[in-house]
């Protein structure tokens, strides 16, 4: 038999657009040139799919778990101008408004009956009700990704926008997010009460870094905020009453685009993931999972890079490279067709049984991360054993259903050299290198899947 006489062609690969979550992380959206979907974040589930023969979507932003969709056209056939919002209704199946705009959108966040849109220069606030009424507007320096936040907590008030000055975030008040109006019984517990106002005045204005921003983050909560800049090395924290910077974090040393953070519903960890394929897991609590410092952190107050905190445990997700290995002619892509940015992801919280409960009883429920690819694979991620903010260890740790291509390892950042001292702290940093290898905690891959295929959706 001539084998070389036989071509092996690949699964024609996934598009995705656009994916988000939604604000609990209950649910995602995923956009490709076909439609869009929605699906249960966990267990992986596909709720309901939308096809359009009309054109493509950018991005479809869900509005908490409710069926109210916010859709933005987009690609090299946009189904809608760039210079609209769409209202959708997905249980109706229909548009219910639209929004039209003298430039093009650069971004949504929205919470309960509240939507942000933000432009080139500017940031504009609608309230959404039985109608959708305009009510600020807020100018802000050049934001061409279109960057804003919104609490989303009950009793929330927080937007966060670009300031305009570059490097600045303005922190924006509006009015409490009303709580979800629970379903069914009352509950044996009260609900919470509205909180008392804050003792003094927020601050306004948070001078977050000298260069240009690249994410802004806020928790359900609103009490913090999560920066990072175009040099992608730094992610700083801060407190949004009194812009007091809480901590500083180091992804590496090298420069990186951050595609997002994310902090964890009880505000202990917090997750940052970008361009170098690998999600790094921050603690921002005093006590419990201590985050890694260099044997060198002494010289700190020389040398601010010794001192920094690095990451306590990581994850690398496999390249595209890895989830298409055969290649043929058939999967080529047409001159016109879309382009999907296949390394990006998008990664979000949510609660799970854990793996380290003892038998005979009900599990433990843990917080997880779900870190969803643009090529179509769906991981399920737990914290490392033996951790504090862990349940209890247990010998079960393998992955179930189909196995993900396997990662290359995990790379080490790279110190910069610093000349007054390069010469003393050489051999240190090999070792430093040594330990830091030793010594890192990967998250646990618990489930893998895929989704996003047209034909089945995974």
């Amino acid at each position: 038999m001539n084998l070389a006489r036989h071509s092996i062609t690949a699964t024609s690969p996934v598009q995705i657009f656009d994916t988000h979550f939604d604000a609990d992380c209950q649910i995602f959206t995923t956009t490709t040139p076909a439609g869009f979907a929605v699906y249960q974040a966990w267990p992986l589930k596909l709720i309901r799919k939308r096809e359009f023969s009309g054109g493509t979507l950018a991005a479809v932003v869900p509005c908490h778990t409710s069926s109210l969709l916010f859709l933005l056209g987009g690609g090299r056939s946009p189904l809608y101008p760039p210079n609209k919002v769409v209202v959708w209704d997905d249980a109706a199946g229909e548009e219910v408004a639209e929004l039209e705009f003298r430039e093009r959108v650069r971004g949504l966040a929205c919470r309960r009956g509240w939507l942000a849109v933000s432009f080139r220069r500017r940031v504009v606030v609608f309230e959404v009700q039985e109608t959708i009424t305009r009510r600020f507007e807020f100018d802000t320096s050049d934001n061409p990704r279109g960057l804003l936040a919104m609490a989303t907590g009950a009793y929330s008030t927080l937007l966060a926008i670009p300031g305009r000055q570059m490097g600045h975030v303005q922190l924006v008040h509006l009015p409490p997010c009303t709580p979800l109006t629970p379903v069914g019984p009352p509950p044996s517990v009260p609900p919470a009460r509205t909180p008392p106002p804050p003792s003094k005045h927020p601050i306004s204005i948070i001078a977050a870094h000298a260069s240009t921003l690249n994410t802004i983050t806020v928790p359900p909560s609103g009490h913090m905020l999560a920066t990072t800049s175009s040099r992608g090395t730094l992610v700083r924290i801060w407190d949004t009453l009194t812009g007091k910077l809480l901590r500083e974090f180091r992804r590496g040393s090298d420069k990186a685009e951050i595609y997002g953070v994310a902090f964890r519903p009880d505000e202990k960890d917090v997750c940052v993931w970008s361009d170098k394929g690998t999600v790094h897991l921050f603690s921002l609590m005093t006590s419990g999972a201590s985050n890694r410092q260099s044997s060198l952190a002494p010289l700190g107050q020389f040398v601010k890079y010794f001192d920094s905190e690095w990451s306590y445990a990581q994850y690398r997700i496999p390249a595209q490279a890895a989830h298409i290995s055969l290649s043929s002619t058939s999967t080529s892509r047409s001159p016109t067709a879309d382009v999907t940015d296949e390394e990006k992801c998008m990664v979000g919280w949510i609660e799970a049984p854990s793996d380290r409960s003892e038998t005979g009883r009900d599990p433990h429920m843990e917080y997880q991360l779900i870190a969803l690819t643009y090529s179509g694979g769906w991981y399920r991620l737990s914290l490392p054993h033996g951790t504090p903010n862990a349940t209890l260890p247990s010998a079960s740790g393998t992955p179930t259903s189909s196995s993900p291509p396997k990662a290359s390892p995990l790379s080490r950042p790279r110190t910069s050299s610093v000349s007054s001292i390069a010469s003393r702290v050489d051999k240190g940093k090999d070792r430093e290198r040594f330990r830091d290898h030793k010594d890192s905690r990967e998250l646990v891959l618990q489930e893998y899947r895929k989704y996003g295929r047209w034909d089945g959706w995974g």
